[in-house]
């Protein structure tokens, strides 16, 4: 579904992401994970058009998308859930849903994805015609994944969907992440909260300083002693 190879991003001088190789098969759930500043965000970026990367080369579907502008990877199932949510404030719930569907005129299937999000997230529903910015931080987030879903994603790239949400609202976003994937929806998640991340992935990549030091089996990963010790806060075994 998705190749990186060699993929290097530069803001100014500053290299952010360092000639990084890595891929997402068709139906799996796979997560980035590593600190701040360690380049995972602006990859995601530079995957959907949204920042141009400085070298190497960024395959969907086995086509070469590299710079290609976000609104025509939207096109072709390719959406991205961004950190800090992207909602539109001052639109109503409804109307920031119907904003994930711009690319669409299939007015059926929209109606029927937008049943779908509704049903994922009835909160959402019970607030149709409320304004976007009155939401909470959780609910903010719901409607970010749903607004994504309403453009019918193959690939979904999600953005440090847990970030300040209290560990209640984060189960249920996790929750949904899960009911998404077993849809048959291919996810590449980003998510600083490694040890949830890897749970709810297939395989992992950790990456640190703009490069990736580690790609395994997610359960793997969970026990390997240098993310147990850098990532989940456990110390290593002696």
């Amino acid at each position: 579904m998705l190749r990186i190879t060699n993929l290097a991003v530069s803001y100014g001088g500053i290299n952010a992401v360092k000639g990084i190789d890595f891929e997402v098969m068709q139906g799996e759930v796979v997560a980035l994970i590593g600190a701040n500043g360690a380049g995972k965000s602006t990859t995601l970026k530079a995957i959907c058009g949204l920042t141009v990367p400085a070298g190497g080369t960024v395959e969907y579907q086995g086509h070469d998308i590299t710079g290609r502008p976000s609104f025509e990877l939207v096109r072709q199932g390719l959406a991205l859930v961004p950190e800090g949510r992207g909602i539109f404030s001052r639109l109503t719930v409804g109307e920031n849903l119907a904003m994930g569907a711009y690319a669409r005129s299939d007015a059926a299937g929209i109606k029927a994805d937008l049943q779908r999000v509704y049903a994922l997230f009835e909160r959402l529903h019970e607030r149709c015609e409320q304004k976007a910015g009155t939401l909470s931080g959780g609910e903010q987030q719901m409607l970010a994944i749903g607004r994504a879903m309403m453009g019918r994603p193959k690939l979904l790239l999600l953005d440090e969907p847990s970030m300040g949400l209290a560990p209640l609202m984060v189960a249920k976003i996790f929750e949904v992440i899960r009911r998404i994937a077993a849809e048959g929806v291919t996810l590449l998640l980003v998510e600083q909260n490694a040890r949830l991340a890897l749970e709810a992935s297939r395989r992992g990549y950790v990456m640190d300083s703009g490069r990736i030091i580690l790609g395994d089996a997610a359960a793997k990963l969970l026990h390997d002693p240098q993310v147990r010790h850098a990532y989940l806060g456990e110390e290593s075994a002696s």
